[in-house]
């Protein structure tokens, strides 16, 4: 956050009553975070845990990642994505050669 120049007072923060799965606990209680960072406008849900301190953590991390991607322009999700298709590629093409080869 730190290195990202954000502050806590940039954030807005709701607890929300979740919806789905989960029983009583879920309609009951107000578990679920919504973040919003007010300078970029850009917002987070997150209720994938039943404690509002995880859900809290979980929604901090991901909108400081998606802060990081607008400020930077990077999609490190897409770059993994694409370095995982150039491998699988690779190994499929050193098991052709060696077919190849063999035959």
């Amino acid at each position: 956050m730190n290195d990202l120049g954000i502050k806590k007072e940039d954030f807005e923060e709701k607890f929300i009553k979740a919806s789905g799965r989960g029983g009583q606990k879920v309609n009951k209680s107000s578990s679920t975070v919504f973040l919003k960072h007010k300078k970029t406008n850009l917002s987070v849900k997150c209720g994938k845990s039943r404690s509002q301190r995880l859900n809290r953590f979980f929604a901090l991390r991901k909108l400081i990642e998606n802060i990081e991607e607008a400020m930077t322009g990077k999609d490190e999700k897409e770059l993994k994505k694409i370095e995982k298709i150039k491998k699988q590629k690779q190994t499929r093409k050193r098991k052709t050669q060696k077919k190849l080869n063999n035959e």
